[in-house]
């Protein structure tokens, strides 16, 4: 009888351990998974962060760092280029994008305070690309909804380079901006500093591509 009630206390004891042991490692699993699942959702959207692509700016007619050929000169002024407007595509806008603007600004010109050759704003956030003279003054190629904005020859729309003879090299700025509103309030007649200032007060995120010219 001794014998017995022994050997039932040991089987009693190893249920109660395996009743134990099986009721820690369930709890210890919803412990570790609610901590676990805070990290999982931050390194996703680490993940997510770190592999978007980034805001980039791209052209067939122009390039990083290099001369922009003689269809891109000013027609005027003893110039006498085409005044065509190079094709400009971008990609990878950040989130939050309501509306794009383009810019072209020449630092180098002798005035003080640089040289606004185009500005068109209130481009619709689904436009990815402008074709080559979407800037024409003379005819309506920019995309709906959009303005351009008189650049510093007092025309509406694209002004080619056209730096000094002899004042050397000339660096030529396009800009594309991603903006945060859909609609820049700017009056018909905004100067090119105007504008300037209100799409730098609205840029989420910007590319560039800086373009050379020079007249011997």
């Amino acid at each position: 009888m001794t014998v017995y009630r022994l050997y039932l206390k040991v089987n009693i004891a190893k249920i109660v351990n395996i009743i134990l042991l099986t009721h820690i490692n369930t709890l210890m699993k919803k412990i570790m998974s609610q901590l676990l699942s805070p990290l999982v959702i931050i390194s996703l959207g680490f993940s997510v962060s770190a592999f978007a692509g980034p805001f980039t700016l791209s052209s067939q007619d122009i390039s990083q760092g290099e001369f922009m050929s003689k269809a891109h000169e000013f027609t005027g002024f003893g110039c006498s280029g085409k005044d065509l407007s190079p094709q400009l595509a971008w990609s990878g806008a950040p989130e939050g994008t309501k509306s794009f603007a383009i810019t072209v600004y020449d630092p180098d010109a002798p005035t003080g305070s640089g040289w606004w050759h185009w500005q068109i704003v209130n481009i619709p956030k689904d436009v990815t690309e402008i074709k080559a003279n979407a800037g024409s003054t003379k005819e309506k190629l920019t995309p709906d909804g959009s303005m351009q904005i008189k650049n510093d020859y007092g025309q509406r729309g694209f002004g080619g380079a056209c730096p000094p003879s002899g004042h050397g090299i000339h660096h030529y700025r396009f800009t594309v901006h991603a903006l945060s509103v859909d609609n820049l309030a700017l009056p018909e007649g905004a100067s090119g500093a105007l504008a300037g200032y209100m799409i730098n007060a609205n840029t989420i995120e910007s590319a560039t591509i800086e373009s050379l010219y020079k007249r011997d």
